[in-house]
């Protein structure tokens, strides 16, 4: 079993806390330097993995993470993952920001995907799936 970490960047260290914790093979997208090959390999892994988790934070500042949730959970819903994470390295969404959030995750499950919030959500959901 794999799962593409895909999700908000900006020095966030979900990954990081993450990694150490999975029972599984994983794709972190993360590179040095983003090109088109790394973007090309992203786009194999998100097919490929058998889990795409996308975790939220306060820390993105782009919003291309929540099209790619969005995508996913129309083309592959029963591999679909968004958690939402409240806090990251203090910094907090606002709570017009949480609820339009939750309102993504909600349609994310509408799909057939999986929503959650918080970390040991997530783990609890990935252990199940193993």
């Amino acid at each position: 079993m794999k799962i593409f970490l895909g999700g908000t960047c900006n020095n966030s260290q979900w990954r990081e806390e993450l990694i150490p914790d999975l029972q599984m093979d994983y794709y972190n997208p993360i590179v040095p330097v983003w090109t088109e090959a790394a973007y090309q390999q992203e786009l194999v892994e998100r097919q490929n993995c058998d889990i795409c988790l996308y975790v939220i934070t306060p820390k993105a500042d782009g919003f291309y993470s929540i099209a790619e949730v969005a995508d996913d959970s129309n083309k592959r819903p029963e591999k679909t993952v968004m958690c939402l994470l409240t806090e990251d390295d203090g910094l907090y969404w606002q709570p017009h920001q949480l609820k339009s959030l939750r309102k993504v995750g909600q349609l994310i499950a509408d799909n057939g995907g999986f929503f959650c919030e918080g970390m040991d959500e997530l783990l609890a959901h990935l252990e199940s799936r193993q």
